[in-house]
């Protein structure tokens, strides 16, 4: 992917959180957002992957600039997948359910061809015996790592993730940070917030 963002604004009442951000890469298989708390990169994140309007500047990714209106977000944010610290998970499904639903209701697939795709993924990272547990059921990373493959079946463009391992401790980091790493070396585009500077790194 290549990004292009220029002079890019965000205001929220009398706050401005980015002021006139300009960012060019070339063309890159990953970007690692850093710095420090409250400085902005939660928000970027979120304008880049249209979850967010900004107050002024524009989005270019591979030379297509990111609309503003509703429809144009709509059909964007179809193409891409997003992943938070709070995982955002629905409670009363169970983890392989979490993963149907997006694939179901959003992206059309009929509910056999949604489990067909499911079931490789679970496989790979080692979640398929935990597939019929509910959240509560789970570990915080093994919750983390079903919502990445929430975002991951829908076979996104690319895939931005806001500090995935902010809430776990070391151990499910280390868990989290090898799923992203694995999904980095298979040619998943992404962008990442993240505050593990080592894993930056890499």
């Amino acid at each position: 992917m290549r990004l292009i963002v220029k002079d890019l604004t965000q205001t929220f009442d009398t706050t401005r959180v980015l002021d006139k951000l300009s960012i060019e890469t070339g063309m890159v298989n990953s970007l690692v957002l850093v710095g420090p708390s409250g400085g902005g990169k939660s928000t970027l994140l979120r304008i880049l992957a249209g979850l967010d309007i900004p107050t002024s500047g524009t989005v270019e990714f591979d030379e297509t600039v990111l609309q503003r209106d509703e429809a144009s977000l709509r059909l964007y944010r179809r193409t891409v997948g997003t992943v938070f610290q709070s995982y955002n998970l629905f409670p009363h499904l169970s983890a392989r359910e979490n993963l149907i639903l997006p694939l179901v209701s959003v992206h059309g697939l009929s509910r056999d061809e949604a489990i067909a795709r499911v079931e490789e993924p679970l496989r790979r990272f080692q979640l398929h015996e935990h597939a019929d547990k509910r959240p509560a059921e789970l570990s915080g990373g093994q919750n983390q790592r079903i919502a990445i493959l929430r975002a991951m079946v829908v076979r996104p463009k690319r895939l931005f993730l806001d500090e995935p391992t902010s809430a776990l401790d070391p151990e499910m980091t280390a868990e989290v940070l090898d799923m992203i790493e694995s999904l980095k070396d298979s040619g998943t585009d992404f962008v990442l917030v993240t505050h593990a500077m080592n894993f930056a790194r890499r």
